[in-house]
C-alpha cells in the first residue's frame, strides 16, 4: 500500500526530530509538537524512521528555537501562521481596521480610511491567491501588481459584480488624495457593506471558511434610535456638487442591472411591524428568501420588462457573438439557458420561475426576455473554451 507523502516528514523535520531525541525529548511530545498547523498528520513511526536514520543530521539549536517559536505562532482559530501566512494576517486585519474605523463614533474621515484599508485587505488577498497559483506579482522594477491589475486579468476569480464594487473604492479611495469628501461616507454605505461581505465571502471560498470575519466583527450598536426621514434627510445633506460628480464616475458605464447587483451595492428593505411606536422595529430580510424575492419584485415591477430585461434570444445570440467571435448559436442558447437552470421549459406549469438576475417571463405574449447580466455571463462561458466546449455537449 502506497504511503500519502503528506503524511511524511520532510527533511527540515527530520533535522529537528533528531535534535529533539537529543535534548530528551519522548516520541509523543515530538510527534505532537511536529503536527501543530499541519494539514496531513504524522504518527509515532515517522519519528522512529528519523531517530533510526544515521544519515539525518541535527538540528542547531537556533534551528529548534525557530521551530518551536513558527509552532506556537498558530492561531488555532484561524489555523494561520505569521511566519507562513502573513498576507492573509494583513488581510484580515486590514479589512477587520477598515470596519472598527468606519464604526467608530469618535472618528470622522470613515470613507478616506476605509477605502485605503479596503484597498490594502483586497490587494493582499489577491497577491496570496496568485502566489498560490504560481503567477508572478513582482516585477523587474520591484512593484507587486497592484489591485486595478489583478482584478482586471482574465483569471481573475471574482464576479463581475465584485469587480465593479471595487473599482467604485478605488474612485473614491483616489479621490481622496485630492479632495475633501465631507459627510458624505452615507452616500456610500452600500458599497462599503458590499465590499465587506464580498471580502469575507471571497475569503472563505479562496482559503476556507475558518478564516470567516464573522466571528471579529459583532453587530454595530447605537445610541439613537433609526428615524427613516431623518436617514433620508441625512442622505442628502451637505454633499456638494463634486460629491454628487464623484458618485456619478461611480456608476458611468454601468447597466442598471450592474447597478441592482447587491456584489456591487449591498441594499436592505426596512419593514415596520405593526406594534406601538415604543416598541417599533425594523425587520430585516434575506434577499434570497421567498418572501425577499416578492418584495424585490414588488420594488421593480414597474421598471421589469423592458428596462432590466431588454434582449430577446436572438439579440443574446448576437451580442455574444460580437463580443467572443466564438459561432455561439440558439441551439447554445437553448442549452446555456437549461444547464444554468435560467428558466423552465416551454409548457411548465410556472414558466414565471425564473432566476430574475438573467431572466423574466412576460405573461401577455408568453415568451422571456433576457438582461445584460446573462449576457456577460454567457460571454465568459464561451471565452473559456473548456466551459464553451462543455457547453455545446450538453444535452437538451
Amino acid at each position: 500500500m502506497a504511503r500519502n507523502k503528506q503524511g511524511a516528514l520532510t527533511d527540515d523535520e527530520k533535522s529537528i526530530v533528531k535534535a529533539l531525541l537529543a535534548k530528551g525529548w519522548r516520541n509523543q511530545d515530538i510527534q505532537a509538537l511536529v503536527n501543530v498547523g499541519r494539514e496531513a498528520t504524522i504518527n509515532s513511526a515517522r519519528i522512529t524512521e528519523a531517530k533510526n536514520n544515521n544519515a539525518v543530521s541535527a538540528a542547531s539549536d537556533e534551528e529548534v528555537e525557530f521551530f518551536q517559536i513558527r509552532k506556537r505562532s498558530f492561531d488555532h482559530k484561524t489555523g494561520l501562521n505569521l511566519y507562513d501566512n502573513e498576507r492573509l494576517i494583513r488581510s484580515r486585519e486590514a479589512m477587520i481596521l477598515a470596519v472598527e474605523v468606519f464604526n467608530s463614533p469618535s472618528l470622522r474621515f470613515k470613507s478616506e480610511v476605509f477605502t485605503m484599508l479596503a484597498n490594502v485587505a483586497w490587494t493582499y488577498l489577491l497577491h496570496e491567491y496568485y502566489e498560490r497559483k504560481k503567477v508572478k506579482i513582482t516585477g523587474s522594477d520591484g512593484r507587486t501588481l497592484l489591485l486595478s491589475q489583478m482584478i482586471a486579468r482574465q483569471d481573475c476569480p471574482l464576479a463581475k459584480g465584485v469587480k465593479d464594487n471595487l473599482r467604485a473604492v478605488k474612485i473614491l479611495r483616489d479621490d481622496v488624495e485630492h479632495k475633501i469628501l465631507g459627510r458624505a461616507d452615507v452616500k456610500w454605505l452600500g458599497i462599503f457593506q458590499a465590499c465587506c461581505l464580498n471580502f469575507d465571502k471571497a475569503l472563505c471560498e479562496l482559503f476556507g471558511a475558518n478564516l470567516t470575519l464573522s466571528h471579529d466583527l459583532s453587530f454595530a450598536i447605537q445610541f439613537a434610535k433609526m428615524n427613516i426621514e431623518q436617514l433620508s434627510t441625512l442622505n442628502r445633506y451637505e454633499i456638494p456638487a463634486h460629491i454628487d460628480a464623484v458618485d456619478a464616475r461611480l456608476t458611468e458605464g454601468m447597466t442598471d442591472a450592474q447597478i441592482a447587483d447587491l456584489d456591487y451595492q449591498f441594499r436592505v428593505v426596512y419593514t415596520l411591524d405593526a406594534v406601538t411606536k415604543s416598541r417599533s422595529h425594523f425587520q430585516f430580510v434575506q434577499p434570497d428568501s421567498a418572501e425577499g424575492k416578492d418584495i424585490r419584485n414588488v420594488l421593480v415591477q414597474h421598471r421589469l420588462a423592458d428596462h432590466l430585461y431588454p434582449h430577446k434570444p436572438g439579440n443574446v445570440v448576437s451580442l455574444v457573438n460580437e463580443k467572443t467571435q466564438k459561432g455561439f448559436t440558439l441551439r447554445n442558447h437553448t442549452q446555456a439557458w437549461r444547464k444554468f437552470s435560467v428558466r423552465p421549459t416551454n409548457g411548465a406549469a410556472q414558466p414565471e420561475n425564473t432566476k430574475r438576475d438573467y431572466c423574466v417571463y412576460h405573461a401577455a405574449h408568453r415568451d422571456y426576455t433576457y438582461s445584460d447580466q446573462w449576457v456577460e455571463h454567457l460571454v465568459a462561458e464561451v471565452s473559456d473554451g473548456q466551459k464553451f466546449a462543455e457547453l455545446k455537449s450538453f444535452k437538451i
